[in-house]
């Protein structure tokens, strides 16, 4: 553990004019606060601060921010208040301390749902000053450092995939590339252990096989760049493990087979000199087809420029990554070799430079449950890179299989959702078509907003995905006001009810319910039917009243001919028969017989077995299952709904299949008493301006 003098000398070592005294304050501060507690390993708990503003330390980064990283644990862990960091070491470490400190008092009821609140609120505080997540990526560093001292696997694994599916990706996204390597292998060797000790074996065996190849490699790119007028530091290892392990397996190959286990790094003085050096290392050795980015012309969303290529050497393939000095510190600390913090505008900055954190918050706005906030957060922060440019020549950076849709809303939230087409390289394409390096994409816009729900089948990026969820959410719910709209004022003008405000709001507190918007949705979904609205807008007007029955296969309440009295049956969820339909019985050991349609495809599979059946003449209502296809127009399902209640129908199920910009198609159960009825119903939707096709699903 550092000492006092040793952490202030370390940080003015590179900052001549960092405050001393408030490291020094910050340092006996967090050690009394923190006391006699040990962490999981014995040791005193103060080391685990001490060791974080090591480590930031190590990113020569500001004193403000060193004093937080050792004051990050006292607010959650001490008895220091929030009040006393504010007063004690001023409101700019305070609001750092406070960004960083663990969220331990997050009220969510699952594993998602917590991982999704703290990634929530990392975001925002992120977004307002970056060094929180300085901060924080040290923080989960030096725990993962020592996470082999918690005694409880699931813990240790839990802690692991949340730092290989948030914290990893999000130093990669500020190009911390050490962290993110560091990060990754240390949850690698606990999530899959077995992985690890075989990956780590075979590089094992690579290097006693085949003796110093590394050392080797790295003199001769030396020695041919000198000769060749190019002055280069030089230096190479075995890539990550895990690298590794992801190539193995998705590429389906044999760690023998893969052909760039071996990384070299070749430094020089200035761009030129990068694609010099280049030239020369390919007029030396082959390279592989397909395999050579320059990302100092186009360079990656997090700013890392360099030169990549894999060769033949020697008879196997190695990876060449060639930069300048500058490059090189920027791709080894990333956003933290830029730690000039003092102008006061800390989050405004960080976005301008790093636009991906505007597109995280804006997600922040339209993720409708946690799973979602944790999918959508993690497609923006894996992915590889293709490189188009708008009808201006302005380079844009999208991940890999993109299409138009989200080119659109990567330029913007509002060309997104109305888009309606694309050119890309002068030339009309679907939206479906996956973009490549090079294509000049022109956005086709309409006036209407009307992203299309079928674009989520198609799109890649988080940000488009969140905003056509969030579109279809709200056809969604504008749909089922105007069908439950449609049901309360057709059951108040069929049995005479009072619908006044006050009447209203008496059977919306009955009902538990917000207000009318929440009832016209109720109704729509069938939590509450017919009858509870009567009786909660006329108060025992419905005794005596016959309740309709939720009629549910098997339940007894219909009789059939062929069956032993109290023979057990079920109605075929694959047909849905009714009474009127002419049906046949497949015996089931253990469950009786299932009852289907005389056409249904069940029993065309096993025609030997079937059962001779009819419907008693006094059996009672089944449920049908219709598929209607609607206009994509205001109202076309309240008017569907309001013909079916009209024919005395009762919609007990309602799904979604498909949505497309012009037609819905719907799946609707519905309870009728017979065939004869049911043959009214869908003739009278075939009839409606709204309707385009019913048809009855008898699969």
């Amino acid at each position: 553990m550092l000492r006092q003098y040793e952490l202030v000398e370390r940080v003015r070592a590179y900052d001549p004019q960092a405050d001393e005294d408030l490291l020094n304050r910050a340092y006996v501060f967090s050690m009394k606060a923190h006391g006699s507690q040990l962490r999981a390993s014995g040791d005193p708990y103060f080391s685990h601060p001490i060791e974080v503003a090591g480590i930031l330390t190590d990113l020569k980064l500001d004193d403000e921010t060193i004093a937080t990283g050792i004051l990050h644990d006292t607010i959650e862990d001490t008895v220091a208040t929030q009040e006393q960091i504010d007063k004690l070491f001023g409101p700019a470490v305070g609001r750092l301390v406070d960004g960083v400190t663990k969220l331990s008092k997050i009220e969510a009821q699952t594993e998602s749902e917590r991982a999704a609140e703290n990634l929530r609120k990392f975001l925002l505080a992120m977004s307002d000053d970056i060094r929180v997540l300085l901060v924080k990526l040290a923080d989960r560093l030096h725990n993962m450092r020592t996470l082999k001292h918690l005694k409880n696997p699931d813990k240790r694994r839990r802690i692991a995939r949340e730092t290989m599916d948030i914290y990893a990706p999000l130093a990669g996204r500020i190009g911390m590339y050490e962290f993110m390597d560091e990060l990754n292998e240390l949850a690698f060797r606990e999530l899959e252990p077995e992985g690890h000790a075989s990956v780590t074996a075979r590089l094992e065996r690579l290097r006693v096989g085949g003796g110093d190849v590394v050392s080797r490699i790295t003199s001769g790119l030396k020695l041919l760049l000198a000769q060749n007028g190019v002055e280069a530091d030089v230096w190479g290892r075995e890539k990550q493990p895990l690298s590794i392990w992801r190539k193995m397996h998705a590429d389906h190959k044999s760690f023998e087979a893969l052909t760039d286990v071996m990384a070299f790094r070749v430094i020089v003085a200035s761009p030129a000199d990068c694609y010099r050096a280049l030239g020369i290392i390919h007029q030396r050795w082959p390279a592989f087809v397909g395999r050579f980015k320059d990302f100092i012309s186009a360079p990656k969303a997090n700013g890392y420029r360099s030169l990549h290529t894999t060769v033949m050497h020697s008879g196997i393939g190695i990876e060449v990554q060639i930069r300048d000095a500058a490059m090189h510190r920027e791709a080894e600390l990333g956003l933290a070799a830029h730690w000039a913090y003092k102008s006061g505008n800390e989050g405004a900055a960080a976005r301008e430079s790093y636009p991906w954190l505007n597109d995280l918050l804006e997600i922040l706005d339209h993720a409708a449950t946690p799973e979602e906030l944790l999918e959508h957060t993690r497609l923006a922060m894996f992915h590889d890179q293709v490189f188009v440019f708008t009808p201006k020549g302005e380079l844009q950076q999208l991940p890999k299989g993109a299409t138009p849709v989200d080119f659109a809303y990567l330029l913007h939230s509002e060309i997104g959702d109305t888009c309606v087409g694309a050119r890309v390289n002068g030339r009309v394409v679907s939206l479906r078509t996956k973009l490549v390096n090079g294509d000049q994409v022109e956005i086709l816009r309409s006036s209407i907003r009307a992203p299309d729900p079928a674009w989520e089948s198609y799109v890649v990026t988080a940000k488009a995905r969140a905003a056509v969820r969030r579109s279809a959410r709200t056809r969604t719910r504008d749909a089922q006001l105007a069908m439950g709209r449609q049901l309360f004022d057709a059951a108040v003008a069929r049995h005479g009810l009072p619908s006044d405000d006050a009447t209203v709001n008496a059977a919306l507190s009955g009902l538990k319910l917000a207000d009318r918007n929440a009832l016209y949705v109720a109704l729509a979904r069938q939590t509450v039917g017919d009858l509870a609205l009567r009786e909660a807008l006329s108060p025992g007007s419905t005794e005596g009243a016959k309740r309709p029955r939720k009629v549910k296969p098997g339940a007894g309440a219909i009789t059939i001919k062929g069956l032993a009295p109290g023979a057990a049956f079920t109605l075929g969820e694959c047909c849905h028969p009714v009474p009127g339909d002419r049906i046949a019985g497949l015996s089931r050991p253990g469950m009786g017989v299932e009852v289907h349609g005389i056409d249904c495809a069940t029993l065309a599979d096993e025609p030997q077995d079937w059962l001779e059946l009819a419907w008693d003449a006094n059996s009672g209502g089944a449920v049908a299952r219709v598929a209607t296809v609607v206009y994509n127009q205001p109202g076309s399902l309240a008017a569907v709904a309001s013909i079916i209640a009209q024919a005395r129908g009762n919609i007990v199920g309602l799904a979604l299949k498909h949505r497309d910009r012009e037609f819905h198609t719907n799946i609707i159960d519905i309870e009728v008493e017979g065939l004869a009825q049911l043959t009214a119903i869908t003739a009278a939707l075939r009839g409606a301006p709204a309707v385009v096709s019913v048809e009855r699903v008898k699969a």
